[in-house]
């Protein structure tokens, strides 16, 4: 099994070509597509044509990879997993898109979204549902799904995704993947604007640690415009693999920020890894951020509403969760939304805050094993179905009100199913957590531990 930064160098060493890497993605899409259900387009032409071109001579020259359906690649359908923009072609890439195109990666295909990346599960009207290739009744968690599901089965070793209240993390969790959400202002939005929080950002699901790295080096700047950018790391991301990460100081916790019970095998993971990294050398403490606020939630979604709102499509084409939070965005005053928006700083201020006195916070990365297909849905009612995928994931949006950097690191196995914990670092502190993500790798190796559907 190869990672995309191997499949990169033997390129670099003729000892492949990116046609064949193209050709055989395709091969795999085919065998896995009938049962995963995790992409929404296959860019046949477009990707050969690319493949057998000029490439430029960037660090991933000749390797494919897919984009999330929530991301423009220019003369490619955007559908947004909604059925008003089934035909939807986006004009131009993505900022991202052309960052990737320039580092030499050949676009395949566009993978499968919840309409508007609006829950926790990867499952639309339009799209139909993506499956867990651990347990093809399970989803592979998230808005992020299909990116993470055709990694997991070995159509590809990388993709990329978007979290924006977890769903790089907990896919990568759902799947058994390395998935790292980076903090706000890393890799641009452009052409889009920000938003006032700028909840959700561009990342890496990946079976190894050093391509993600190498994916946050080639996808991280400045765009002109960005309300909110960081200044390059004093070094790439891909050198802190395997730099010892010191002695960290991290808390550790089962307590998440939304009031939710949390499933033994999830607490269980957090609990094991605390005590790994106390092996490890780590001064390890159990403690709590301040996170929790029984109004978070309620305050969250004057936030998530905006998204289904600010389409150009009538809200009753919509699905029913997202023609509520449209609905309910066009009848929010100007008054209203400002004063959730200055209770939410207050609230992601307080909660970054923690970091001050600890390098690493680790918490599950769910509440639950994956949940069935069909679980979110399963009430008529879409406030109860909003709830319900805040109950899946109550660990996951608080880091995107604070715009910190937060990964999601494989860590074991329960009724055949993967588990993950989450690791969370101070704003800016990528680096901190590539380097102890690796140093889990090395400790807890989990590339070959593979799910019963793949093709590699």
């Amino acid at each position: 099994m190869q990672d995309a930064t191997a499949l990169a160098q033997a390129v670099r060493r003729r000892e492949a070509a990116p046609v064949e890497l193209v050709e055989e993605t395709f091969r795999r899409i085919e065998a896995t597509e009938p049962q995963l259900n995790a992409f929404v387009t296959v860019c046949y032409e477009d990707g050969l044509a690319a493949a057998r071109g000029e490439l430029p001579e960037g660090p991933f020259r000749g390797v494919p990879i897919a984009i999330k359906d929530l991301t423009d690649v220019g003369g490619v359908r955007t559908t947004y997993s909604s059925r008003p923009l089934a035909e939807n072609v986006a004009p131009a890439d993505a900022a991202l898109v052309r960052r990737l195109k320039a580092a030499g990666f050949v676009v395949v295909g566009k993978t499968n979204t919840p309409e508007f990346g609006s829950t926790a599960v990867t499952e639309s009207l339009l799209n139909g549902a993506c499956r867990n290739p651990w347990n093809l009744g399970r989803t592979p968690g998230g808005s992020s799904g299909g990116a993470a599901a055709h990694v997991a089965a070995g159509v590809l070793p990388l993709a990329h995704g978007t979290d924006g209240g977890g769903s790089i993390r907990i896919p990568a969790s759902c799947c058994g993947l390395f998935g790292i959400k980076p903090s706000r202002g890393r890799i641009s939005t452009a052409p889009y604007g920000d938003g006032s929080f700028s909840l959700g950002q561009s990342g890496p699901l990946s079976w190894t640690v050093r391509d993600a790295a190498a994916f946050l080096d080639v996808a991280a700047g400045y765009e002109p415009g960005d309300a909110a950018w960081l200044p390059a790391p004093p070094r790439p991301f891909l050198d802190e693999v395997g730099a010892p990460p010191g002695r960290l100081r991290v808390a550790w916790t089962t307590e998440p920020a939304l009031p939710y019970a949390v499933d033994e095998p999830c607490a269980r993971a957090a609990r094991d890894a605390a005590a790994l990294l106390e092996e490890l050398g780590h001064e390890v403490v159990e403690q709590t951020p301040p996170w929790q606020d029984d109004s978070v939630l309620d305050r969250f979604s004057f936030l998530w509403r905006m998204g289904p709102a600010l389409f150009p499509v009538d809200p009753s084409a919509l699905e029913p969760l997202n023609e509520l939070l449209a609905r309910r965005a066009h009848e929010t005053t100007a008054v209203e939304y400002g004063q959730q928006v200055i209770a939410l700083q207050r609230y992601a201020r307080l909660v970054a805050g923690f970091w001050e006195d600890v390098d690493v916070v680790l918490t599950p990365t769910l509440a639950k094993l994956p949940v069935p297909i069909g679980w979110v849905f399963e009430s008529e009612d879409p406030w109860e179905q909003f709830t319900r995928a805040a109950e899946f994931t109550p660990f996951t949006p608080a880091l995107n009100l604070t715009g910190q950097p937060a990964a999601s690191v494989p860590f074991g196995e329960a009724d055949g199913l993967p588990v993950g914990v989450q690791l969370i670092a101070r704003a800016g502190a990528e680096a901190t957590l590539i380097r102890l993500a690796a140093q889990f790798e090395a400790a807890r190796p989990w590339i070959d531990r593979r799910p019963p559907l793949r093709v590699a």
